[in-house]
């Protein structure tokens, strides 16, 4: 069978089962182009792969999602006897990234400053106008969601009276309900309001967030919208080894001053995990304990309670 042939089978298999796939289709697409997607399925030898996988820059993620792909593809495509044999290297094979790279986390002044810089980056810009610009990061970290959850939902998606949000065709191919604080509520009616003085394209079912025009938002015209605002709010790469500040790092912060807040409150942040888990769309609570880690105040804080705890006993005495 024609390799291109087998792929696209795999791929409406996949999808007839559940899965997005969306990622996933791209990498075996974009092997396809790698290997010249005519040949047929048993044709691919070892080397071609490795040539795939190794790509043309650093060691990243980037490499185990190829390979991950690939090791999918291969068992459908010997399951179905389309070859007897997966060209793949054995995965202990595989180099081992180093330890990942943390993410960033924006400080509270470093969110002001991004928000006080909104309407000079979008001076002269002809598709996304500040405001739309401005309340992009209010619904990612006013509300936690990833960037792709908060660019596709519809008018009808946001429920203003009763100030909650459905998220829908999420990450891991679910809906879920997202109730939003009195602040952000009000933030979203104001841009709703300015919203109705634009084109809605599909009626109820045009975007909440759109351009100038109507249209969606662009993933990466929003990107460099983004890009040149941390440049005007003079946030940059840092020299710590985190990785590059970016509108999923607002995700982030979300999820560590919340357990900062509430652990300055005196709450048990370990029992606050699977709430905050709910609220953020994981679907495992290690995707959420992580952020234990990215809470550097956490320690602090906690030194600061047995410092009092300390105090507290001695004077007692």
């Amino acid at each position: 069978m024609m390799l291109r042939d087998a792929v696209n089978d795999y791929i409406a298999w996949r999808r007839a089962h559940g899965a997005k796939f969306d990622s996933g289709a791209r990498l075996l697409y974009l092997f396809l182009e790698h290997v010249d997607g005519s040949i047929g399925c048993d044709t691919v030898v070892q080397a071609d792969v490795l040539d795939f996988l190794a790509g043309r820059g650093p060691l990243t993620r980037y490499r185990a999602n190829k390979y991950g792909a690939l090791a999918g593809f291969y068992r459908y495509a010997i399951s179905r006897g389309y070859l007897t044999r997966s060209p793949l290297p054995a995965r202990n094979s595989e180099p081992r990234r180093s330890r990942s790279v943390p993410s960033y986390v924006y400080s509270r002044n470093e969110l002001q400053r991004l928000f006080d810089a909104i309407g000079i980056s979008r001076r002269g810009s002809h598709q996304i106008d500040a405001d739309t610009l401005r309340t992009l990061p209010l619904l990612l970290y006013g509300a936690g969601q990833r960037f792709g959850e908060a660019r596709r939902p519809t008018l009808g998606d946001v429920d203003l009276p009763d100030a909650l949000l459905t998220i829908r065709d999420t990450k891991f191919y679910k809906t879920r309900l997202v109730p939003v604080c009195p602040k952000l509520a009000d933030a979203l009616g104001a841009h709703a309001a300015k919203r109705a003085e634009r084109p809605f394209p599909k009626g109820t079912a045009s975007t909440f967030l759109a351009n100038r025009d109507g249209a969606p938002l662009a993933e990466r015209t929003t990107r460099t919208a983004f890009a040149k605002l941390l440049k005007v709010a003079g946030i940059g790469l840092p020299g710590d080894g985190r990785r590059a500040p970016c509108l999923h790092s607002l995700r982030h912060a979300a999820a560590v001053h919340r357990l900062e807040s509430r652990y300055r409150q005196g709450a048990d942040v370990q029992r606050l995990l699977p709430a905050l888990s709910i609220w953020l769309g994981h679907t495992k609570l290690d995707g959420t304990r992580v952020y234990l880690s990215m809470t550097p105040e956490l320690p602090r804080q906690a030194s600061v309670r047995f410092d009092a705890y300390v105090n507290e006993g001695d004077n007692h005495e």
